[in-house]
Formats: C-alpha cells, structure tokens, sequence
C-alpha cells in the first residue's frame, strides 16, 4: 500500500545541513541532523533473555537515585496526608511509608494513563490531579502525594497527549497542563492545550483551513528533503504539536513555518530538564505498537477484534531509550539517535516530542486494507493531498503510520523478524485493544509491585468497562506467560458491568504474590452517585470548551476519591463516598511490601480489601448500582480501544475538498 520513498544511503551531511545550527523556523527545527557517530558508539543494547532482562544504565541510575534521595520524603509526605484525616491505619502502613522499614523496602509504584482521545487526556488528567501533592483539595481528601511517590508513568494515544504535554512543560500543575501556565509566551513557553481549536480544522473556514493544512505538511519539508520518509503522522504530529508541544497560544495557532510550533523539542531532550536531572519526577514512558508485518504474527487478537495481533512487538519510548522488552525483540536504541541505523553515521533530532505523540496516536491505519481502500477512505483526499505535496515513490514505505528507519535491521536475536525490515511501521500502541499503557510495568527488571490504571477507554456508551485489562491478560497468557506477569481479571466486559468493577475502584491480583504486581483500576464507568454524566464525551469529540473542561476535571476528581462505600445494613442509607478510602488506598500501594515482610494484613486494610478485591475465585465484591447505559454500541468508526478523536475533522475536511 506504499506510495513512498527513502532510501538511507543516501543521507549525507550535506543533505541536511538546512537542520543543523540555530532553528529559525519550523522546516528547519523539524529536520533531523546527520553526521559521525561518537567515538565508541554503540547503536543497539540487547535488554538480555527472560529471567535476566537488565534496565538501560541511564534508567537504572535515574530510578535508583529517585528511590534514594527523593521518595523516602515523598512517602513520608503521602503517608501523612492520610493520616490527616483521621484514619486508624495499621502500624505497618506507617512503618513502611513513613521511613520505619528500609529504603529497599518502599513501594514501587507506576501509574498507567489509557488512550480515548481528549476524554481519556482529560480523565487521565484529572485522576493525576486527585494524586497530586501540590494540589490543596487532593491533599485534603487524603489521596495527594501518590503522583510524588510514583516510579513511572505511561501514556498512550491520548494518554501520551497528557503524558508528553505534561513532562515536556517540566512538570506544571494539571490545571496549568491543560489551561497554559501564566505568563506563558507564543514563543517557548508553555501555553495549554489549545483545547478550543481543532487540530485539523482550527479556522473552521474553508477558504483558510485548505492552505493552513498544506503550511503544515510544508513543515516537514526539511525532513523530506533530508532523505526521510513523511508520512501522515508527520503531518498529524505536527498539528497535534499545536495542542501539546511549547510555542503555541490562540495568537499564532494559525501559523505554520514561521512559529516553531514545538519543532525541534526532542523526546531525549527531556532528560536535560531540571526536574529530571535532579530526579524529582516519575520516568515517563510512552508506547507504539508495530505494524509491521512478520512471518511469525499471530492471527490471534484482542478479545473485541482489533487492529493489530496481541502477538505484535510492543515499543516504548523513554528519554533514554527506544525498543522493547518483549522476548521477541529484547532490545533498545538510544533515543536521542533514533533515525541511526549503524554506527557510524548518527542521525539525531528525529524524536521529535510531536512526531513520538504522534505515533502513539496514530490510529489511521485501520483504513488501509489496500492502498485502494485507503485513497477511496473518508481520510483518503489527506493521504493524497499529502503524497502530491511530497511525492514518495517506493513501494517499502506506508504513508498511513509513522516510519523509523530501522535501528534493528539485521539483528541476530530478533525472532519475531522485525530486522528484517528497513522501516518500522509504528502505529497507536492502544490498536490491539491495550488501551491502558500497562506493559512497560510489568517489566521484570522494574520490579513495579503496584500500578495505578486510569482507564477512560470507549466500551459502552464511551464508558470503560475493562476492555484493556482483558486484552493485556489475553496477550500475558498466550504468548509472553514467561516475561510477564499479569493478576486474573475477568474474562468479558459484561462482568465488568454487572459486578460495576469499573463504576468504583476496584484491586485485582490482591491473593496473588509478587511478581504479579497489584492492580488499582481507576475507571471511567460512571458519573458519581447523583451527577449527570459528563466525563463520557464521545471519542470524535474533537474540541471542547474550557467551562466544559473543568466541568469534568471537577467531576473526575470526585470520581477518584469517592472510593466504594462500604454495604450499609440500612435499606434507607445512601452512601455516596467510603471515608476510608485514603486509608484503603494506602493499604493497596503498601501490600506487595508487608506480604514481602510477612506481615499479615489487619485493622482497616483486612476490611478494605475485603470490599475492594475481586475474587476470581468468587467473582464478585460488594455490589453498587448498575451505571445507566442504553446501548452497547461504540461511536461511529472506533474500534474498542480506539480514538478516532478526529473522524468528525476529517469528514469534514473531505466534504472542503469536494467542494
């Protein structure tokens, strides 16, 4: 389905000495550099077999001097929110998070932010809000702190909205992830999502939105001429820089070329970022999914039927490093010279922050059964704008995903052939119905025994109803039972619905021993008792207004400090909130150290997770009502886990065009 070209022999220096220097514009900051490699340079670093996989140096340094100089405070800071409301907690919570047991024994915790497009960022954004220590009202309801405390956090789709946005503005409060941080410039600084404008479409004019596309698609021009192969997440990672990236506020949002727009801020520049140098923050992490097809893929895939095969190799993207940890890759390339493909001549200013969010956004693919198929698609007049703008001619390249020279080509190790291929094809990692970014977590080298998952995936009626946990335990048993490890869930989504395991917290894997981590699911599966439902925006909700915005911010953060109440004895009781629930939470986050210390569980951690654990044994727990859904069908074109955020965008472009 290939209508493109590039052929790596023939980068030079020369080629791309447009990129090199002071950026001025955005083709010029959006074009990767050329040039030797340094001395002793090693591209790729083999992550080692199951049983023996080892961390990058670099990470294993960061988090070895977060967990040293910075979360000893962190927890100690936690564990007093929660106690300062008034909770009886067991002495071995406080011992173990306020600095009574060793530094080795501290939780290891990762939070996991879904995709689902804007609804999912601003979910995910408010959840991360209610675990905040900087926040005053999280910090009241005894739940703040936990964001300080955490080792990760990953994102995907538009989970890697929030996370890229979040981190690559050093760390802001959310309210100022979302709004723009004051003060913020049109220049650098950080200004805010833009939430307002359509990433596609921000005129709304059909005589202006036709060139504003074409002005974008010509900032990629450099890279093009550079040798590399542009392809349609270029040109979305460039309109969605707009939203994510520093450089844009509602006064230049319209501009292309001449505002940088975010180009030429690095994913591995991230890593000189004070707030990382000095360890103050969770590593973030973002994922792809390969498209690339292999003679070993696997016809077997998620439980709903999406995209791309469970089997599939999972990619993730720190400031440190690329690659994989499934065993068949186990591999990783610096990320800062990814676009390398040996070891001598070094490509770098490829990780780009937009073109990475992009691809862990790019959900297009799903319209490319034939090149056919695709041009004739309600997306097909972009595609073909696209090509006739920078005309690509070889037949390995596939304009619907986002192309990484490949930095594997030839490795010996590779079983599930990807070296084979001189591109990887990366595309949105939630394609194969793992909307939730839990992967990178159950790495047996980061030894995380606690994940927090936000979940704000389109199930039913754009609520969750743990369609990604199915799908990570489907892909955990069939085919990586031997790297990871994943505690039993329910094998159907109406399980989920009928025992409303997603419409309060719900723990998973609480009888289950290390390495399984322990699982707090945090999901959007209904409005809180006695609201209107809000947070349930559709995934082709392509803008928003900022009222609307805070409206479910506020109802989120309800949502994730209500907690499960706990059965009442009174018929006429109506509890809408469990006052334990910091206390219950705390208890989770503690529970893979004091079964590490042989300490039995007691007090009001033996009552929490008696209400809060699924049993699969059982397979159920204290039951709440049932959220109001009227239909199970999804929206439009989405497939589950899927955040086609801009069908409505490109429906609309088309009919401009046919005009």
């Amino acid at each position: 389905m290939a209508l493109a070209t590039f052929a790596f022999a023939s980068l030079t220096i020369a080629t791309v000495a447009l990129g090199q220097g002071a950026s001025s514009n955005a083709v010029t900051a959006y074009t990767p550099s050329v040039g030797a490699c340094p001395k002793g340079f090693e591209l790729v670093r083999s992550a080692g077999t199951v049983g023996n996989q080892s961390l990058g140096p670099d990470e294993a340094s960061y988090i070895s001097k977060r967990k040293t100089q910075v979360l000893p405070d962190a927890w100690k800071t936690y564990v007093q929110n929660v106690q300062s409301k008034d909770l009886d907690l067991p002495s071995y919570v406080s011992s173990i998070l306020g600095g009574g047991a060793n530094i080795s024994d501290l939780p290891s915790l990762g939070i996991a932010v879904s995709g689902g497009g804007f609804r999912a960022a601003i979910f995910g954004a408010g959840v991360l809000n209610a675990l905040d220590g900087r926040n005053e009202s999280s910090k009241t309801a005894g739940t703040g702190g936990l964001l300080q405390a955490s080792l990760y956090l990953t994102g995907l789709s538009g989970g890697s909205w929030l996370v890229s946005s979040f981190a690559q503005a050093e760390f802001p409060t959310f309210q100022e992830v979302i709004f723009g941080i004051p003060g913020g410039s049109n220049s650098s600084e950080y200004s805010g999502w833009n939430i307002e404008f359509n990433a596609f479409l921000p005129h709304d004019n059909t005589t202006l939105d036709i060139p504003y596309l074409q002005g974008v698609i010509n900032e990629t021009r450099g890279k093009f001429d550079a040798g590399f192969p542009v392809t349609f997440v270029d040109l979305w990672g460039r309109c969605i820089a707009r939203h994510f990236v520093n450089g844009t506020d509602s006064n230049n949002i319209f501009t292309t070329i001449t505002d940088l727009h975010g180009a030429g801020v690095t994913y591995s520049s991230l890593a000189n970022l004070s707030s990382i140098i000095n360890h103050q923050v969770p590593l973030p992490i973002l994922l792809a999914d390969s498209h690339s097809a292999s003679d070993n893929q696997s016809n077997i895939i998620s439980a709903l039927g999406d995209d791309i095969p469970l089997s599939n190799v999972l990619f993730e993207f720190s400031p440190f490093e690329m690659g994989s940890y499934d065993p068949t890759l186990s591999a990783f390339v610096p990320t800062k010279f990814l676009g390398t493909m040996n070891t001598s001549t070094c490509v770098t200013g490829f990780d780009q922050v937009s073109f990475i969010t992009g691809t862990s956004s790019d959900e297009y693919n799903i319209f490319n059964t034939s090149l056919s198929a695709l041009l004739s698609s309600g997306v097909g007049p972009i595609f073909a704008l696209l090509n006739e703008s920078l005309p690509e001619n070889d037949n390995t390249v596939e304009l619907d995903v986002a192309m990484y020279p490949n930095p594997f080509f030839g490795l010996a190790n590779d079983t599930f052939n990807l070296s084979k291929e001189r591109y990887l094809g990366l595309v949105d990692a939630g394609d194969d119905g793992q909307v939730i970014p839990l992967q990178p977590l159950l790495v047996e080298a980061r030894n995380v025994d606690v994940i927090i998952a936000i979940d704000a995936t389109n199930d039913i009626d754009d609520f969750a109803f743990g369609s990604s946990l199915i799908a990570t335990q489907n892909r955990t048993s069939s085919f990586f039972s031997s790297a990871y490890s994943f505690p039993s869930v329910p094998m159907n989504i109406s399980t989920f619905q009928a025992q409303n395991l997603s419409s309060r917290p719900t723990f998973f894997g609480c009888n289950e021993s290390a390495p399984t981590p322990l699982l707090i699911y945090i999901a959007n599966g209904a409005p809180p008792p006695g609201e209107s439902a809000i947070t349930n925006t559709t995934s082709g909700q392509a803008t928003y207004a900022p009222v609307d915005v805070q409206a479910m911010l506020d109802q989120t953060f309800t949502i994730a400090t209500q907690g499960r109440p706990a059965p009442s004895t009174d018929a006429n009781a109506s509890a809408t909130s469990d006052p334990e629930w910091p206390a219950c939470l705390a208890c989770a986050v503690v529970d893979r150290v004091r079964a590490g210390l042989g300490t039995e569980r007691s007090g009001v951690c033996a009552d929490c997770f008696s209400r809060y654990c699924w049993d699969p044994t059982i397979g159920a727990i204290a039951q709440q009502p049932t959220p109001s859904t009227s239909s199970a069908q999804s929206f439009g074109l989405s497939y589950a886990g899927s955040t086609i955020i801009l069908w409505v965008a490109l429906s609309s472009f088309v009919s401009l065009l046919l005009l």
